[in-house]
């Protein structure tokens, strides 16, 4: 069956070098299209599958592979392209750890340095204390250096220390500094945790053991070198009204007489000490103290959990500007 010229030049082929030559050169057109024909009745009978009246339209191998294959040149650019997109992203995520950085940077200085101004007024307190009222508040034989001077100079002194140092490492954002603030602080707070629970867990023994040594420091009461102490003990019995430690008959064991201090009196004067028992206050100091504790048990849980919450604030800045200085380190070393 022989097709239309219509139907020829929809499937014509584009000639190679060698047929241009070799056909026009011998019979023309004509003879070109006869042959044309004449293969693709040899491709109809061998693919049946193939196009229309046996021509395949499918492209030669030099075809496909300039059709699928992708310039040396695109690859290069798709390959920058993402390159630059990685590394945008980068610079995104690397600014956005400087800035939670500089962030808590700046609270964690605030923090500490409040830490060390509080750490100066402690101390402050303790050497005006120490200079004007002598071991003030000294009332323990066994530990005569427990006086209020010299826990609050000690306490203010170490409050500065970790002040100072979590200020350094929060400036300089150096982690040894950082790390040294976080461990000191955790002592402490691990240290003050263990001594609430020791004394909550022994607190009768703790009683009896502190009613005996106190005892023992009234036989220092008035004498030379142990000012501290006899202040100490005027003004609790003349604040809370009491006297002794357990009853007013403490102190005649250490006067070896019927005799108190004079701040036992209900009415203070001279030598009123020397009268008899019914000018006294009777109450002892010990559970008067105690019970005045407990009445303001409030107040002091209050200033108690101030002090942790305080410590736990400085441990997280702490760990968190830690953290924050080695993700920076990290993504923008």
């Amino acid at each position: 069956m022989r097709r239309s010229s219509t139907d020829e030049s929809t499937y014509r082929r584009s000639p190679s070098p060698e047929s241009k030559e070799q056909g026009f050169a011998r019979s023309g057109p004509f003879r070109r299209c006869s042959s044309l024909y004449g293969q693709a009745g040899a491709g109809d009978a061998g693919d049946a599958g193939g196009g229309f009246f046996g021509l395949h339209t499918n492209p030669g191998p030099k075809a496909a592979q300039a059709r699928y294959t992708t310039p040396k040149g695109n690859k290069y650019v798709v390959f920058y392209l993402d390159l630059s997109f990685i590394f945008l992203l980068e610079l995104k995520r690397c600014s956005m750890a400087r800035g939670c950085l500089q962030g808590v940077k700046y609270l964690m200085f605030a923090f500490n340095l409040l830490f060390w101004l509080g750490g100066c007024g402690v101390l402050g307190v303790g050497i005006w204390l120490a200079a004007t009222q002598g071991n003030f508040a000294t009332l323990s034989s066994s530990f005569p250096s427990l006086s209020a001077a010299n826990l609050l100079i000690v306490t203010g002194t170490f409050v500065m220390a970790i002040g100072f140092v979590g200020c350094i490492g929060a400036l300089k954002e150096n982690k040894c500094l950082l790390l040294t603030f976080f461990v000191l602080l955790l002592l402490v707070f691990l240290l003050e945790a263990t001594i609430a629970v020791l004394f909550f867990a022994y607190s009768d023994k703790i009683d009896s053991y502190a009613q005996q040594d106190l005892k023992k420091g009234l036989h220092l009461y008035g004498t030379q070198g142990n000012v501290g102490l006899t202040n100490a003990w005027s003004i609790i019995q003349t604040d809370f009204r009491c006297c002794g430690v357990s009853n007013y008959t403490d102190w005649f064991e250490v006067y070896n007489a019927t005799r108190v201090p004079d701040s036992c009196c209900l009415e203070f004067s001279d030598s009123c000490g020397l009268h008899a028992p019914g000018t006294w206050w009777k109450s002892p100091c010990y559970e008067t103290v105690k019970a005045w504790l407990q009445e303001n048990l409030l107040a002091v849980g209050i200033f108690g959990l101030c002090t942790a919450l305080v410590q736990i604030l400085g441990l997280t800045f702490a760990m968190t500007m830690y953290c924050q200085v080695v993700k920076a380190d990290t993504y923008c070393a």
